[in-house]
């Protein structure tokens, strides 16, 4: 009789361990899920922003319609992605394109000067910071989960169910490399 609790203990111990294991992967990959849903918000925000940046563009400097159109594409690109890794290969388009409409800004000092300009610009400064700050946040998420679902028990759990998840990487390979000082 006393063999028979025993080994029922062990059962509901066991059975109470695996759970506990299979929910904290859960919430693991649930707060992934939320980060990513993050990440997404803003760039939803940032996408918002744009339009009003490219008409105030337009105004002073109608002759550059080439990096007009590559923002325009490229954010429309970021709207037509439907996984997360296309939508991070897009985002990282725009942003490229971003950089370059501010580049030519700076040759148009009246577009510079412009009030909706520096609004506009400043906006797209903070979303791009709150993007940064969320990438980070979501990557965190993903280690955290990864870990758990690589490690083990946890693997045990997981098994196939719970694959890796991949985080942000730097779009560009040269932004990897140490900037070249010269005085």
């Amino acid at each position: 009789m006393t063999l028979a609790i025993i080994i029922i203990a062990l059962i509901v111990v066991v059975g109470i361990w695996f759970i506990s294991i299979y929910n904290g992967i859960v919430q693991k990959n649930n707060r992934c899920d939320n980060a990513w849903e993050t990440i997404d918000t803003q760039l939803q925000r940032r996408n918002d922003l744009i339009p009003n940046l490219v008409e105030v563009v337009k105004g002073y400097a109608s002759h550059e319609s080439q990096t007009l159109e590559a923002v325009i594409k490229a954010r429309s690109a970021v709207s037509s992605a439907v996984t997360p890794e296309d939508k991070m290969a897009a985002s990282n388009q725009l942003t490229q394109t971003l950089g370059h409409l501010f580049a030519v800004a700076e040759s148009y000092p009246e577009l510079k000067a412009n009030a909706n300009f520096q609004q506009l610009q400043g906006d797209l400064t903070d979303t791009e910071n709150r993007i940064s700050y969320a990438r980070q946040s979501f990557n965190d998420c993903v280690l955290e989960y990864n870990n758990a679902v690589t490690t083990f028990p946890g693997n045990i759990v997981a098994g196939s169910k719970f694959p890796r998840r991949k985080g942000f990487e730097a779009a560009d390979a040269s932004v990897r490399q140490a900037p070249q000082v010269k005085f």
